[in-house]
This record gives C-alpha cells, sequence and structure tokens, in this order.
C-alpha cells in the first residue's frame, strides 16, 4: 500500500516564465506527455540486516523536496508528466514489501511509462529490476541492468534478505564502480559466473578506455530496454557523505553522470533507481541533492 506524497513538497513559484518540477507533479494518474512514476521506499530494514547505520528512510522525501524545486531544462520543450505514486508503507516482512513494490514497478512499466524510484536500502533495487524484468523479458527481448556501485550487490540468499540480495537472471547485467575492500573473491567469482559484466572504479577513472569499451558493450546490444540502479555509496563520500558506506575512493558525480549519459544516448532507459541515501549522516543536504541531480538527468534525458 502507498502513502501519498505530501502535495506540499509540489515547490511552485506560481509564474509560467519560471516554472519548477512541482508544477508538473501529481499524485494523480498522468496521461498525454511523457509520463514518469515516482515512487518512494521509505525502508531501511535491509541495511540493518546488513549491519550497516539505518537512515535510508528519510530518503525519499527528502530527495523529492529537492528535485521539485528545480526547472526543466531550457533546451526543454515537450512538457513531463511526474505522477507521484507515494511510498510504500514499511508494514509486514520484507519480502512481502519487496513484492509488492516488484508489481507496482512492473505495472508501472507494462502502462509505457518511465520510472524512477526512491530508497531506501539497496535491497529495493531487487524488487525494482525484478518489476522491470517482468514487464520487459520475452522470448526474444534480453534487458538489461546496470548497478553502479561500490558493492556486489547480487550473491546468494542463505538466511535472511539483506541489502545485497541477488536479481534474477534472463538478462544482461552489468556492475559499474566495484571497490576492492568492498567485495570478497567469492562473490566476484559467483556473479562473474551467472554472466556480468564487472567493472571497478579504477577502471572507471580510466575514463578514455573505459567508455570506448562500454561504448562497444552497449552497441552491441541496441534496442535491449535499460534499468539502470545507483547505490549512492557508488560516489566518494566527499560528494555523497549522506550513506550508510560511503568511501574516500569512490567515483566522482561528472563520471557518473557521463556514464548514465552514455547509456540512455545509446539504449532505450525504461527505469531509475537511487538507494542509500541517509539524510540523518549527510552534510548540508548535498548527498540528497545530488540524488535529486541524477533523478532530474534521467527524467529529461529521457523526455527528449
Amino acid at each position: 500500500m502507498l502513502t501519498p506524497t505530501e502535495t506540499s513538497l509540489f515547490f511552485t513559484r506560481q509564474d509560467p516564465e519560471d516554472p519548477r518540477l512541482g508544477d508538473f507533479a501529481s499524485t494523480s494518474a498522468q496521461t498525454g506527455s511523457p509520463v514518469v512514476q515516482i515512487f518512494g521506499w521509505p525502508d531501511d530494514e535491509g541495511i540493518r540486516l546488513n549491519g550497516g547505520r539505518p537512515g535510508a528512510s528519510h530518503a525519499p522525501d527528502r530527495i523529492r523536496r529537492f528535485l521539485y524545486k528545480m526547472t526543466p531544462p531550457p533546451t526543454q520543450e515537450t512538457p513531463v508528466s511526474l505522477w507521484d505514486r507515494g511510498n510504500l508503507k514499511p508494514q509486514g516482512e520484507l519480502p512481502r514489501r519487496h513484492e509488492e513494490a516488484r508489481e507496482l514497478i512492473a505495472d508501472a512499466h507494462r502502462r509505457g511509462d518511465g520510472v524512477v524510484s526512491f530508497g531506501g536500502g539497496h535491497d529495493y533495487g531487487f524488487p525494482d529490476a525484478a518489476g522491470f524484468l517482468d514487464a520487459f523479458i520475452k522470448e526474444d527481448v534480453r534487458p538489461i541492468v546496470v548497478n553502479l556501485d561500490a558493492h556486489l550487490d547480487v550473491r546468494p540468499v542463505k538466511d535472511a534478505f539483506h541489502s545485497g540480495t541477488p536479481f534474477p537472471d534472463q538478462f544482461d547485467l552489468i556492475e559499474i564502480g566495484l571497490q576492492p575492500q568492498c567485495n570478497s573473491r567469492a562473490h566476484a567469482a559467483w556473479a562473474k559466473a551467472q554472466g556480468a559484466q564487472l567493472w571497478m572504479a579504477d577502471d572507471v577513472r580510466d575514463e578514455e578506455d573505459f567508455h570506448s569499451h562500454l561504448v562497444t558493450w552497449v552497441t552491441r546490444r541496441l534496442g535491449q530496454p535499460l534499468f539502470i540502479s545507483l547505490d549512492i555509496d557508488a560516489i566518494h563520500s566527499a560528494d555523497a557523505p549522506g550513506c550508510s558506506q560511503s568511501w574516500a575512493l569512490g567515483l566522482t558525480p561528472p563520471a557518473v553522470q557521463k556514464i548514465i549519459n552514455l547509456l540512455m544516448d545509446h539504449l532505450p532507459t525504461k527505469g531509475f533507481g537511487i538507494y542509500e541515501v541517509s539524510p540523518p549522516l549527510d552534510q548540508d543536504d548535498r548527498t540528497s541533492k545530488l540524488a535529486a541531480l541524477f533523478a532530474h538527468q534521467f527524467i529529461f534525458h529521457r523526455s527528449r
């Protein structure tokens, strides 16, 4: 069950010459112009189960606060409709909440809308990706999931859910921005055995070589639908301190921006999820603002 977003978050100046995204947002079903559905998963139980610091449950509305104050780009001519679906109620067992989120996401994709999700823990990357796959896996279509993350949040489930639950198979998976201190040899071997393409943060820093390899990879898959999952801990702690676990040697925001643009330039990108933003651990809301910037990038790149 979803709790409607407070309409006070839909910022407006009541000025047609200075529109803000709050002017284009509604809690009611949208039709017509490109529609993007926005979901919030205010739930960090998966983080706590994995021994991380809670706080990500506060992220969805904090990110919305900054997103809805932003303007459409000056080059944007086509209007966009933002259907804010609200926040999932954190009730019942975690697997049941994941299943409810998965059904909501699948329905949104089947409607043909773009989808943005604000976590919560990165365990919600599982229902977001699974709902995307439910909508797009077909006999002749192999969807793609790209996960920007310091951690290999794909591994077998043994005793309980945690912030790194495994994605299904039957799709192409890329992991970008992995850090050596965050991943065991066994987990890396398991991911590779599932067919995942792994790129370390050090690989990304060699931009010319990395972008060349990434373009080669995606151009072999033109037309395959894409979901992008961004765990904010992929970004170094100076720019994203509000995170359960961030590191000083992560990726820079411009590097992540370039990767997202490259992917969206080549592949039909259907959904975008941002996870692990933790406002209680943040400084001057810089991490929430950064997450809002990436959401803005997805919304308007997709609607071009």
